[in-house]
């Protein structure tokens, strides 16, 4: 009997031993479940650090951008690197002209070494005719109430039409300017002259020192170059000067000041003024049109006049009868 009893209590030891050993693995395979994955995970957080990029002397200079590891390993590779990105700022100043407005933005628009100090687009043709297409230029003059683009050496002067608010196309003449900056591609192109419809401008400056001018032209052109000019340039205008005969000095005046109502209060109180009194030679200052302008003008003109002679008619048939001013008692 003490045999069997001793041999059912090792046995049932034995069983009991198996079960905790059982339970033991179960726990550490349970547990391993749970730490498993944490391990991984750290491998892997490690593992990807280590792949970022180290940050080179040229880059740490820029302001960095948050996005995520792959988008920005994906734009290193496939674009421009982030020391290629252009930073844009523009300003907006308003001009006497309430139809212009003068964009200024930190780039340079015209080249450096551009014969002229300024181009204007007054047709969608003009952007695309020789010598100096633009796309800029043909982008803004589609926006529905643009009228003209004016390119100065660092602004852009927009003219709309009086019917047209600033409101409605301020912002895509913004997004305009500013995608063709940070772009990188040239604002203006230079091809060799053929055909009509050219831009305004892009020649040799009229402005110009030139050996064959006489001494009374020479002084003209210094005076509106030193003085005149940059008054010009900050309403977003420029001035060319035409030609000097009988002591009449001929000029145009371009960009915001060209549709500007109070161009010729510039011209003869300001401009002539000052030419007449630094120089005696002298006696005037006229301001010459082109063909299209002179058309537009003449057309305009008509138009007045019969709107002039309608409400004449209109005033005639209004005022007459008994009791009205024009009766007589």
């Amino acid at each position: 009997m003490s045999v069997s009893l001793l041999s059912g209590t090792m046995l049932r030891r034995t069983i009991l031993g198996s079960r905790v050993t059982t339970q033991h693995l179960s726990v550490v395979e349970t547990s391993s479940r749970y730490i498993t994955p944490n391990v991984v995970a750290s491998y892997r957080t490690i593992h990807r650090s280590a792949r970022l990029p180290a940050i080179t002397a040229s880059e740490a200079r820029h302001r960095p951008t948050l996005r995520p590891h792959q988008q920005s390993v994906a734009t290193r590779v496939n674009g421009p690197s982030p020391v290629s990105k252009r930073s844009i700022f523009i300003q907006t100043e308003n001009t006497p002209n309430p139809d212009a407005l003068k964009f200024i933005p930190n780039h340079r628009i015209l080249p450096e070494d551009f014969p002229t100090t300024f181009l204007e687009y007054l047709s969608p043709r003009s952007t695309l005719a020789a010598p100096h297409p633009s796309p800029l230029a043909a982008n803004l003059l589609n926006v529905d109430g643009v009228t003209s683009v004016f390119f100065g050496p660092e602004f852009i002067t927009v003219t709309k039409a009086s019917d047209v608010n600033w409101a409605h196309i301020k912002p895509e003449v913004f997004s305009m300017i500013t995608q063709a900056v940070t772009s990188g591609e040239p604002i203006v192109n230079t091809i060799a002259k053929t055909g009509e419809h050219a831009q305004e401008g892009g020649e040799e400056d009229s402005l110009s020192y030139n050996e064959e001018d006489d001494e009374v032209v020479g002084m003209i052109k210094e005076l509106l170059e030193t003085r005149i000019r940059p008054a010009i340039q900050e309403d977003g205008g420029d001035i060319e000067l035409r030609g000097f005969e009988n002591g009449i000095v001929l000029l145009k005046l371009r960009g915001a000041c060209r549709t500007c109502d109070s161009s010729t209060v510039t011209l003869k109180n300001g401009i002539e003024s000052m030419l007449m009194h630094y120089i005696e030679e002298v006696q005037g200052v006229e301001q010459v049109m082109d063909q299209e302008e002179e058309i537009s003008m003449h057309e305009f003109a008509k138009f007045e006049e019969k709107l002039r002679q309608q409400k004449g008619a209109a005033a005639t048939a209004s005022t007459g009868g008994k009791g009205t001013l024009d009766s007589a008692p």
